[in-house]
């Protein structure tokens, strides 16, 4: 652990003192003329503002005296003395001073300042045009990488530079934005009739997002996962190199080794955040299904609004058209036809069971087993009988059932080999296919259309690439027909 994260900050002692106020309004304005450039101020100045205000009216020169040594102390001003005007030796041993506000006390006094602006509620936005910037930002890199490193230091320093400003932007506001969606202001705000004004506005900003999401991602993963390591290494020496370069009156910089470290330990958390780790989800996953289950909830929200409007509106202009539909019927099964469909079905009865869930979103409940409920007695000291059972071994279950799975993965890529002719698919040729069939192609298609080349690697191994025909074609399956452009698949090589 590094010894200066222990030792404590005493520049920001004066934020919670005593004479804090008198603290904070004299760096204040230290930080604003800082601002505009004026770096040294007088105590005449200091003074002159500070009479201006009410809560000033009884401070005299002696108290700014003090409060300006106290802050000298605490290194939140440097004082230097004013020698350049001095006619006497009287005037030389009164030691005259103009003081400049310290690094920390800018940061410090920029930070309240961005707090005093942020309020009670996160900020942040959902700002699409930033991963292009930063897919932009890698190209460059992976041009320069290409390029034998060709362009000079400090254009490298200025590309990883933006690169990074652009990757901590996306984390910063994505992560705000989504900490206001969640915020209870919000919360509250999205139980009033008044949000249904900002509900399409709310809609389409999270939707444009998402599907700037999904195709920049797309190409920002493929971008990194082929970027050379070695490269990459030597990209950031020559980064690190114009760093040093910098002419700077301070300690002795690290080693060269540990710099390079620090970048490259940068540059992996950037890969982690859009590639994941050891098998585990990326970050760029979780944004994607945190704002899609944004999205869900504003529906539902939105949709719980309406059945509230709609609970009080007066249903009587549709009654008496109903009544005006039921009375042109010639006969009464007819009108047993009409109140099935308008009000459904009389004296319905709704069972629940305890169905097995299943991992699978495109198993329907009509392939589900049907399941059994057993009614139990409404007395208060029911209490249902237990007996002592020993651990069943399971093993050859689970075997059986991991063949199985392994069977039908075999089945399932066998029938995608048999629909490769002459190294592609035609998808205009392909007789009727399953449905898993259909959704492994339209998936391939989904992927390969992101990424440069339109060309993706599939689970098993193929390396294809999808080239779009003119007009339309109609895809035949088990469980429907499906009207969409005429793709070819072309297998460039295949997997074991």
């Amino acid at each position: 652990m590094d010894a200066t994260w222990l030792k404590p900050i005493v520049e920001t002692k004066y934020l919670s003192t005593e004479n804090a106020h008198r603290y904070r309004a004299i760096l204040r304005y230290f930080y604003i003329q800082h601002e505009r450039m004026r770096q040294y101020l007088f105590p005449e100045e200091v003074y002159a503002f500070l009479k201006q205000h009410e809560e000033f009216a009884d401070y005299t020169e002696d108290d700014l005296q003090q409060d300006l040594d106290q802050l000298v102390k605490w290194n939140n001003l440097i004082a230097r003395q004013e020698t350049s005007h001095v006619r006497t030796i009287e005037e030389f041993k009164k030691k005259r001073f103009r003081y400049q506000c310290s690094p920390y006390t800018v940061e410090i006094e920029r930070m309240i300042r961005t707090l005093e602006q942020l309020g009670d509620s996160f900020g942040g936005s959902l700002e699409k045009t930033r991963f292009d910037r930063l897919y932009a930002s890698l190209s460059r890199i992976e041009a320069i990488i290409a390029s034998g490193f060709q362009e000079q230091r400090d254009e490298m320093y200025q590309v990883w530079e933006e690169t990074f400003d652009y990757f901590k932007k996306i984390i910063q506001n994505s992560a705000d934005y989504m900490a206001y969606l969640h915020s209870e202001n919000v919360e509250e705000r999205m139980t009033s009739e008044s949000f249904l004004v900002y509900k399409e506005q709310f809609t389409a900003y999270l939707r444009d997002f998402i599907v700037a999401l999904q195709k920049t991602s797309m190409q920002i993963e493929q971008l990194l996962e082929d970027l050379p390591e070695e490269g990459v290494r030597q990209f950031i020496g020559h980064v690190v190199d114009y760093e040093r370069s910098i002419p700077r009156f301070a300690d002795a910089p690290p080693p060269r080794a540990v710099q390079i470290e620090e970048k490259w330990e940068t540059w992996r958390s950037l890969c982690e955040w859009f590639l994941g780790r050891n098998g585990r989800e990326s970050e760029l996953s979780f944004l994607q299904y945190q704002t899609n289950e944004a999205i869900r909830r504003l529906t539902r929200v939105v949709q719980r609004l309406g059945e509230r409007h709609h609970h009080f509106r007066s249903r009587k202009g549709d009654y008496l058209h109903l009544a005006r539909w039921f009375s042109r019927l010639e006969s009464i099964e007819e009108a047993h036809c009409l109140s099935a469909v308008v009000f459904g079905c009389f004296h319905t009865k709704h069972l629940v069971a305890d169905a097995e869930a299943t991992d699978n979103i495109y198993r329907d409940v009509w392939d589900e087993p049907p399941a059994e409920w057993v009614t139990k007695p409404r007395v208060r000291h029911y209490g249902e009988k237990k007996k002592p059972q020993a651990i069943e071994d399971k093993e050859r279950e689970k075997e059986e059932a991991r063949l199985r799975y392994l069977e039908e993965k075999e089945r399932e890529e066998a029938a995608l080999r048999q629909l490769v002719t002459d190294g592609k698919i035609v998808l205009a040729d392909l007789p009727e296919v399953t449905p898993y069939v259909r959704k492994t192609l339209l998936g391939w298609i989904a992927k390969a259309m992101g990424r440069e080349g339109q060309a993706m690697k599939t689970e098993n191994g193929l390396v294809v690439k999808v080239v779009n025909k003119e007009g339309t074609i109609c895809l035949r399956a088990e469980d429907g027909e499906l009207v969409m452009p005429n793709y070819e698949i072309h297998v460039l090589s295949g997997g074991e």
